[in-house]
């Protein structure tokens, strides 16, 4: 009845059911803003490359474009915006741990173990990687994938470089750091939350191919069992920047002497 006191074994049930459902929520949440958003599209547009009747090996995926590069200050500013926004759920993300004291190892008390482990990890990750990229297109699985078609500008490299940061915060702290404590919440065995992040991550990728999801969801995996053993999510953050600084600065660099890419 309206206005009848709850009693106390009520309440408990009523907040031991809410504490289950939470995490499945804010799981939720976090992805329905950022990559499990990402990976609805990223399916859409492999489902648009392979029905427009030219080989996927074929066409090309652009990436950190330009929007107005005959106006390089508006130009900076759309980049360093697509920059700062995709942080805002990676802070979601944090605020939500912070909220459950979940603990991820994204922190500077160890920067030099973070640093040099995540060095050490790009290093194993990033020549099969390139590996499996050109097998991929040799086989027709994937698309050419142009990492960074920014105008040339003083801030051109820094932008990159900033963008590869990004890249590795968001990714890491979603789908390493949150993804995995919560789902060890609603108590998922530890194959399952390694290979559900995984083909989150791969899924995606899927813009740029099989290739770019196969790639993937091997990183994935990679990373999830390294962040098991560690509980740092620090070292992968660094591993990720790393491997998309390459990517990107390396691409601008090198693209106009070397049709490789």
């Amino acid at each position: 009845m309206t206005g009848e006191p709850i009693e106390p074994e009520d309440q408990a049930i009523a907040e031991t059911l809410g504490g289950r459902r939470r995490p499945g929520w804010e799981i939720l949440l976090v992805l329905g803003v950022s990559l499990g958003q990402s990976a609805v599209y990223s399916i859409l547009s492999l489902l648009n490359r392979l029905t427009v009747g030219v080989p996927l090996n074929e066409q090309t995926t652009s990436m950190n474009q330009s929007v107005n590069p005959d106006r390089p200050w508006l130009d900076l500013s759309y980049q360093l915006a697509n920059i700062i926004f995709p942080l805002v759920p990676a802070l979601l993300a944090l605020y939500f741990l912070k909220l459950s004291n979940d603990r991820i190892g994204f922190d500077l008390k160890r920067p030099g173990f973070d640093a040099l482990a995540g060095l050490a990890i790009a290093a194993g990750i990033g020549i099969p990687g390139l590996a499996l990229y050109f097998t991929a297109r040799a086989l027709g699985f994937n698309t050419n994938v142009a990492p960074a078609n920014l105008a040339a500008n003083w801030w051109t490299i820094p932008v990159l470089i900033l963008a590869a940061a990004m890249n590795g915060i968001l990714e890491e702290v979603v789908m390493i750091g949150f993804f995995f404590a919560k789902a060890a919440t609603l108590r998922w065995h530890a194959w399952t939350i390694i290979l559900a992040s995984a083909l989150i991550r791969g899924s995606y990728h899927l813009y740029q191919g099989f290739g770019g999801f196969v790639g993937n969801l091997a990183m994935g995996v990679v990373f999830g069992m390294i962040y098991l053993r560690t509980r740092r999510v620090g070292p992968l953050v660094a591993a990720h920047t790393l491997l998309d600084v390459a990517a990107f600065v390396g691409y601008a660099l090198l693209a106009s002497y070397t049709d490789l890419f």
